[in-house]
């Protein structure tokens, strides 16, 4: 699936988008929504669809190159069309380099201002000898065009909804694009196998910031009735440990589920409070929303030398670690699926456990221990306003263990769950 989608030209809008979502509709059922060019949604306005062709520099000695058939990030993304000769020095004013990371092509746009520009590495660069230069750029704008969206829903017994959002824009690039992608598509087709499901799950494929504004402009009004929380699915390639910014909120459920998640892992992980810049959760954070929406990565891929460039390929990511991702994402799923508040029924001084055949019996002294301790801890905070997460977060326990705990107590008819919508 990743070879499949790499070499595609992706954008804000475009033919490139829409053939990534058509490959992405191969392995989940997708519904597409096309924005108009024009469509003015909150502050925004969704811009002229870009149409790229070709684009490529001639040098001085007849040879082709900066061509973004070649590269895709030869070419500044949204690049308006020119087609000239040019000298060295008035090239050189339409070239991006990255003289800290001389061997990385960098990624580059101007979205809302019309110029044009091609990206090279600072080597290549230097290398550049003076001389006469052919430039073509054949691209267009097309305000009749539309900016691609996607989603599909995983109906649940309850209307409240998680949100998996992820973006289709970066052009060949692997942990700032793909990854993101392939872990929403996988982590879908794993909860789609669940023989039964709670929450109903929404799954988006946006361009990032002006996509995830359209979205909400459609869907905004929806998710501040329904959502139990969202995760914004980035970055997620790296073999680093897992980096969780919180929600605008910072003490929603969907944080304290992937902090719980993540502690019970037992592995390194980092948890940090919401900042205005990042991804989309500032988009599903803004002042208008303020959702419950967080963002779960891997490392700080921000402060990395790849970020934005050609370095970012293929050789950079983990499978493994993707795996390992989605993996965490499900388990952060049923971290909210069976997080339910539960009312003890013997409100008055304990129960007698073993009246109720609870009180274990069998099995090693370590294990007998643990599931008598989980079973007080769970009777003991069940007052209908604690929820599962709020226990576990309390005992040190599993929210597997006190789940088991709380089935065979309801069995026995000593703890009733809580009903509540969002």
């Amino acid at each position: 699936m990743f070879d499949r989608l790499w070499p595609l030209d992706r954008s804000l809008t475009g033919e490139g988008v829409r053939k990534t979502h058509d490959v992405l509709a191969e392995y989940l059922p997708l519904e597409r929504i096309e924005v108009p060019a024009g469509t003015q949604v909150f502050d925004w306005t969704v811009p002229p669809e870009w149409v790229q062709r070709e684009a490529y520099v001639i040098d001085p000695e007849g040879r082709r190159i900066l061509d973004v058939a070649e590269n895709n990030l030869h070419l500044v993304g949204y690049s308006a069309p020119f087609r000239g000769e040019l000298s060295r020095a008035d090239l050189d004013e339409h070239l991006h380099s990255l003289p800290d990371v001389p061997d990385a092509i960098p990624y580059v746009t101007s979205y809302y201002h019309h110029t044009w520009g091609f990206c090279l590495s600072q080597v290549q660069r230097d290398a550049l000898p003076e001389g006469t230069y052919q430039v073509v750029v054949d691209t267009a704008f097309d305000s009749d065009g539309s900016m691609t969206l996607s989603e599909t829903i995983l109906p649940g017994e309850t209307s409240n909804e998680v949100l998996i959002s992820t973006y289709t824009c970066h052009p060949s690039m692997a942990n700032n694009e793909l990854s993101g992608p392939l872990v929403t598509t996988f982590l879908y087709r794993r909860l789609a196998a669940l023989p039964n499901r709670r929450l109903t799950y929404r799954f988006a494929f946006l361009a990032e910031t002006a996509g995830a504004v359209a979205y909400l402009a459609q869907r905004g009004e929806h998710f501040k009735q329904h959502l139990v929380g969202g995760l914004v699915a980035t970055c997620v390639g790296m073999d680093a440990p897992p980096l969780y910014k919180r929600s605008v909120g910072g003490e929603t459920a969907i944080d304290r589920a992937t902090e719980q998640v993540l502690r019970e892992r037992g592995a390194e992980h980092k948890v940090v409070d919401f900042y205005p810049w990042g991804s989309d959760e500032r988009q599903y954070c803004s002042p208008g929303f303020e959702l419950p929406v967080g963002c779960l990565m891997r490392g700080n891929f921000f402060k990395r030398p790849e970020y934005h460039t050609s370095l970012d390929n293929k050789d950079f990511i983990s499978f493994a670690a993707l795996s390992e991702t989605i993996s965490i994402y499900e388990a952060v799923c049923m971290a909210l699926e069976h997080n339910i508040k539960y009312r003890n029924l013997v409100a008055c001084g304990e129960p007698q456990l073993a009246k109720y055949g609870l009180y274990p019996q069998v099995g090693a002294r370590r294990q007998v221990e643990q599931e008598r301790q989980d079973l007080m801890w769970l009777l003991s905070l069940a007052n209908g306003k604690r929820d599962l997460i709020d226990i576990a977060g309390r005992s040190g326990s599993s929210m597997e263990r006190l789940r088991e705990a709380a089935e065979k107590c309801q069995a026995a008819g000593i703890l009733d769950e809580i009903e509540e919508t969002i």
